[in-house]
């Protein structure tokens, strides 16, 4: 990333939360040149070069000798600029963490069709009766669905493949987390993502492994079709 469009980025977030958080009003004094630089660690020549792109969108005024200060109505405009960024930051890793996901699961799904032993198969079927509880309760959903994956990824009793998964676990829980939350905007989208995780566990029990790898190629494309649909 453009180290310049980084500076920027950080400072435009410090002025946000100074003026949301902290009720800062227009009229009101943001950071000096030399506090911004200390905090972000860089140059003041790089804080008085993003400070003047902030300026001229009208956000903040530069009094010669006076410092920088909140422009009159321009308060919400900050947490505009940041939230569009937030956005698409979000959207991007969501994206790329589903492209990893199935470079990893549609395999692991298909090794779990060949490999899993009968304990596999139970502790994926227990996971399930969890994810069918949790029509109500959102983060009791994210937990059941991680461990869903982290199940299959067990049945394939690839060690490597095993630590990997697992090494990944807290960013495909946000993942999952963020996923759910947008497909679930539609109450009955609970009852079709169930249906496809016990699609895919039935096809690994079955020991069809074309079919499992079928299924959760499927999966994970519905959720980055579902998550296109809905932004």
């Amino acid at each position: 990333m453009n180290p310049k469009k980084r500076t920027y980025e950080l400072i435009v977030e410090q002025i946000n939360v100074l003026s949301l958080e902290k009720n800062l009003q227009p009229g009101d004094r943001i950071p000096s040149e030399r506090d911004l630089a200390s905090l972000f660690g860089v140059s003041r020549n790089s804080v008085r070069e993003a400070l003047k792109g902030i300026e001229s969108k009208g956000v903040i005024e530069i009094r010669q000798g006076g410092g920088s200060f909140l422009a009159p109505s321009k308060r919400d405009l900050l947490g505009n600029e940041l939230g569009t960024h937030i956005d698409e930051t979000k959207a991007l890793l969501i994206d790329e963490m589903l492209e990893l996901r199935r470079a990893f699961e549609v395999e692991a799904a298909s090794l779990a069709a060949q490999r899993a032993t009968p304990e596999n198969l139970k502790a994926i079927k227990n996971v399930l009766i969890e994810m069918a509880k949790a029509a109500s309760d959102p983060e009791l959903g994210v937990q059941a669905d991680l461990d869903f994956h982290l199940q299959v990824a067990n049945a394939t009793r690839n060690q490597l493949l095993i630590d990997l998964m697992g090494t990944l676990a807290s960013r495909m829980e946000e993942n999952i987390r963020e996923t759910r939350r947008h497909r679930f905007t539609d109450a009955s989208r609970h009852q079709g993502t169930l249906k496809e995780h016990e699609e895919i566990y039935l096809a690994i029990a079955s020991q069809n492994s074309d079919l499992s790898k079928q299924l959760m190629d499927r999966h994970i494309s519905r959720i980055r079709s579902e998550l296109y649909k809905s932004t």
